[in-house]
């Protein structure tokens, strides 16, 4: 508990009246209601956030919102959010694919039980963990993923119990990795195998590596219905020196770079439904008061060659 005063609850009329006390334009009440009950105010004002007028001696934003700013243009933010958050995850889901795919097979050739063994994998697999330092980074790694093949429920994984004793060959161990399993998988690979599958994506190993963790976190994000239109990221992965990516490796940081790097490695890779984000770009809800380089796009974005038909 604590001593602090909580903000009291607002019936949506009462947040109606809030908010057209702020300036804000909400003609017909009914609407607005059905926009509050079933999106929530917090998670709306994500999107009137942006359209608060700033105070110009303090530079921060008030609470009264710039002329012109509705609550239809707010849902149209939000509705645009939520296209744009499925298109990212299902355009990532193909990338996850592949980089599963190259991991079993890159590393199979080594050895089908290479993910369990320490000593065949490359130093930074034997270093401390950051947040456990008395194991192994691999260690932690792999009680995940010991985890991960207890509690699957898959045919494959259940033959490989009565057949194989439970021993899965990585390239069947991948297919029970999530995103971020796969990565450090990546993480602790052979310099030979991280090289290979690093050139099959016109990168170095360090960038691939790099690419992967930014792509983790805006996995997340939208698979957790977060905010990404606006949102600027404290991870961003290293440049990846490519004529395609030069145009956009200095807006990585915003999310229009990091769905750049997705677009490039569906081109790389030839992947299918790349074009699912630009069209889903276009349908942003152009207006006076947040403009569309709010995603961090540069104007002429369809005519980069990355972005290009």
């Amino acid at each position: 508990m604590t001593d602090s005063p909580i903000k009291p609850f607002r019936s949506y009329a009462e947040q109606v009246a809030l908010l057209r006390s702020r300036g804000m334009v909400i003609e017909d009440l009914d609407q607005a209601v059905d926009a509050l009950a079933t999106r929530n105010y917090y998670r709306l004002s994500g999107y009137w956030h942006s359209a608060r007028i700033i105070d110009f001696v303090s530079g921060k934003p008030t609470d009264r919102f710039q002329p012109g700013t509705s609550l239809d243009l707010c849902v149209d933010l939000y509705e645009f959010d939520a296209r744009l958050r499925s298109a990212v995850f299902t355009s990532l889901a193909p990338i996850e694919l592949a980089l599963r795919s190259l991991l079993g097979y890159h590393l199979g050739s080594i050895d089908p039980l290479v993910h369990l063994d320490i000593e065949q994998l490359n130093a930074v697999a034997r270093t401390p963990d950051r947040k456990n330092p008395r194991k192994t980074q691999h260690a932690v790694w792999l009680a995940k993923y010991m985890e991960a093949v207890r509690n699957s429920r898959e045919d494959f994984v259940a033959h490989h119990r009565a057949q194989y004793g439970g021993q899965l060959p990585v390239w069947v161990a991948v297919e029970i990795m999530d995103w971020g399993m796969l990565s450090y998988l990546y993480r602790f690979s052979p310099r030979r195998v991280r090289d290979e599958i690093a050139g099959l994506c016109a990168m170095t190993a360090p960038q691939l590596e790099s690419t992967l963790k930014s792509l983790n976190v805006l996995r997340n994000l939208s698979a957790h219905h977060a905010r990404l239109f606006n949102r600027g990221f404290d991870i961003k992965p290293k440049p990846i020196r490519h004529e395609l990516m030069e145009p956009v490796n200095a807006l990585t940081y915003r999310l229009f770079g990091q769905i750049s790097i997705i677009r490039f490695l569906h081109h790389q890779l030839d992947l299918p439904g790349s074009e699912r984000l630009a069209h889903t770009l276009e349908t942003f809800p152009h207006n006076e008061i947040i403009p569309f380089e709010r995603i961090g796009a540069p104007q002429n974005w369809r005519a980069l060659q990355l972005w290009a038909n």
